[in-house]
C-alpha cells in the first residue's frame, strides 16, 4: 500500500476543480430547460465534454494521485487496499472542496445563464419513478465506471495505457444515458459542489447512496469475477512458507 502525500492531495483538489467546473459549465450552456429539457437538450456534446475532461484529468494527475476526482472511486480503491483510510478521507476531503472551488467558478462566470439549471445540479427526472429509480440509474453509473478503473488500473493484465480513453469515453455514454435521467453526476463530489453553490440539492440520498453502493458492488465483480483470486493473501501465510524452508 503505497502512502500518499501532500502532491496528490492537491491533485485530487485541483482536478476535481477543474472536472466540476467544466461539467458543470457545459450543463449551463447545452442543457435547455422546461417541459421538453430531456429532448431538446445535447447530451451528446454534454457527454463527449465531460468525458474528454476526465480524460485529460486522469492524462494529468493521474501520475500523482491516481487520477480519483470521485470519492465513490477512493472507496473503491481503499476496500481493495491500493490506499490507507486516512489518505482516503483526505482524498475524498480534498474533492468535496475542489468540487465546490469549480462549482463556484462556473457560478462567477455564468451567473445569470446558470440560474436556469442550479449552476449544473443534478436532479431527478420525472421520467423516472422517483428516488429509488434515480438512486439505481447513479448506481449503475458509478459500477460501470469503477469496474472500468478496476480493470484497466488494477488488473494483472496490462491494460493501463487503455485507462484514461477507456474511463474517459465509459463517462461519455454514462452522460447520454443518465443525463436526461438524474443529471448524470454518478460522483458525490460533482453533486455536493452544484448542490452546495445552487443550494438545488436533488433529493441528496441518490447521489450518495447509488455511487457508493454502485462501486462496492464494482469491488466485488471485480475481484470474483474480473480478477478472481485478487484478493490479499493472509499475512500470516508468508512467514508459515519462510519458516518451512528454513528447517
Amino acid at each position: 500500500m503505497q502512502e500518499k502525500g501532500l502532491p496528490a492531495y492537491l491533485a485530487e483538489l485541483i482536478g476535481t476543480l477543474f472536472l466540476v467546473f467544466f461539467i458543470t459549465s457545459v450543463v449551463v450552456l447545452f442543457v435547455s430547460t422546461g417541459s421538453q429539457a430531456q429532448f431538446g437538450s445535447d447530451f451528446a456534446v454534454v457527454g463527449f465534454a465531460q468525458g474528454l475532461v476526465l480524460l485529460a484529468m486522469i492524462a494529468i494527475f493521474g501520475g500523482v494521485s491516481g487520477g480519483h476526482f470521485n470519492p465513490a472511486v477512493t472507496l473503491a480503491v481503499a476496500v481493495i487496499r491500493k490506499i490507507s483510510p486516512l489518505d482516503a478521507v483526505i482524498y475524498i476531503l480534498a474533492q468535496l472542496s475542489g468540487a465546490v472551488l469549480g462549482a463556484l467558478l462556473t457560478k462567477s462566470l455564468l451567473l445569470d445563464e446558470g440560474r436556469a439549471t442550479h449552476y449544473g445540479a443534478g436532479s431527478i427526472s420525472p421520467m423516472l419513478s422517483g428516488n429509488v429509480a434515480g438512486a439505481a440509474v447513479e448506481g449503475l453509473g458509478v459500477l460501470v465506471l469503477v469496474m472500468v478503473i478496476l480493470a484497466t488500473v488494477f488488473s494483472k493484465k496490462n491494460l493501463k495505457d487503455w485507462a484514461p480513453l477507456g474511463i474517459g469515453f465509459t463517462f461519455v455514454f454514462m452522460i447520454m444515458v443518465g443525463g436526461p435521467l438524474t443529471g448524470g453526476c454518478f460522483n458525490p463530489a460533482r453533486w455536493f459542489g452544484a448542490a452546495l453553490v445552487s443550494n438545488e440539492w436533488g433529493g441528496v440520498w441518490p447521489y450518495l447512496v447509488g455511487p457508493l453502493v454502485g462501486a462496492i458492488v464494482a469491488v466485488g465483480v471485480w475481484r470474483f469475477v474480473i480478477e478472481p483470486g485478487s484478493n490479499p493473501a493472509p499475512a500470516k501465510s508468508q512467514p508459515a512458507q519462510t519458516s518451512a524452508a528454513a528447517k
